[in-house]
């Protein structure tokens, strides 16, 4: 790859942030980071860092090519799928070497009571039998699928405020950024009555406190199950992401 390799990380994570910050102590590599600008204020990064999206696969393709990338390492959220699909488009039509770092998913203990679901969609289904009083930790991007939800109170939990007022019939709206721990998750589950969970199964440490308080208090959890992940090499820890670039781009 010459005097230098060129690198494009597509981040937004905890793990994303690591990987960078271990590869500024890698020589001979350039790294450019990309965020996609939903929260306000990311973490600060080493290197170069871009915010914003491409412009579907024909713009991540040019980019690829402008930049002279020669790897990408995808370090997106386990759902974002649409990134994650034209990620593996982009790369197997530029010919690049790519990689998916993917936090392991959280696995079922006992104690636990998951309802396990296969989108936001089906999640806000199953919550009228369920329960009336609902914490809703998906994201800003599903909330409008709980919209229907005409019967049902919700603690909703978001990074940023956002500018409209949320699509629910009856909520209550905390602001919050991970990590979060277990005794603080369930004082507030018990302070707001709260009767279920809904979540999506993101994995990693720095939300699952919310999971291990609804075990300790025997509250269900409505889980969403992860999109699949394209085919291609796959690793689910930084230092193995690291490994694979250091072999790459020596």
């Amino acid at each position: 790859m010459g005097d230098s390799a060129r690198l494009l990380l597509l981040g937004g994570t905890g793990e994303a942030a690591a990987l960078a910050r271990g590869l500024s102590e890698m020589p001979r590599l350039t790294v450019i980071s990309s965020l996609a600008g939903r929260t306000r204020n990311p973490q600060e990064l080493p290197g170069a860092v871009r915010v914003g999206g491409f412009g579907g696969v024909p713009g991540l393709v040019d980019f690829l090519k402008n930049q002279a990338i020669d790897l990408l390492v995808d370090a997106t959220h386990p759902f974002a799928a649409t990134m994650a699909g034209n990620a593996a488009s982009a790369c197997e039509e530029a010919g690049l070497p790519r990689l998916k770092l993917l936090r392991p998913p959280w696995q079922r203990t006992e104690g636990d009571h998951w309802i396990e679901v296969p989108s936001a969609t089906e999640a806000a289904a199953a919550l009228p039998a369920l329960a009336g009083r609902v914490f809703l930790t998906t994201g800003r991007q599903e909330i409008a699928a709980f919209s229907h939800c005409a019967e049902t109170w919700f603690l909703v939990r978001l990074v940023d405020r956002p500018e409209e007022p949320l699509p629910l019939n009856s909520y209550e709206l905390i602001l919050g950024r991970g990590p979060f721990q277990t005794e603080s998750e369930a004082s507030l589950m018990r302070e707001q009555t709260i009767e279920a969970v809904v979540s999506k199964n993101s994995g990693g440490g720095s939300t699952y406190g919310k999971i291990d308080a609804a075990r300790r208090l025997s509250i269900p959890v409505v889980m969403i199950d992860r999109p699949s992940a394209p085919p291609g090499p796959t690793v689910d820890s930084v230092e193995a992401a690291l490994d694979w670039i250091a072999k790459r781009a020596a």
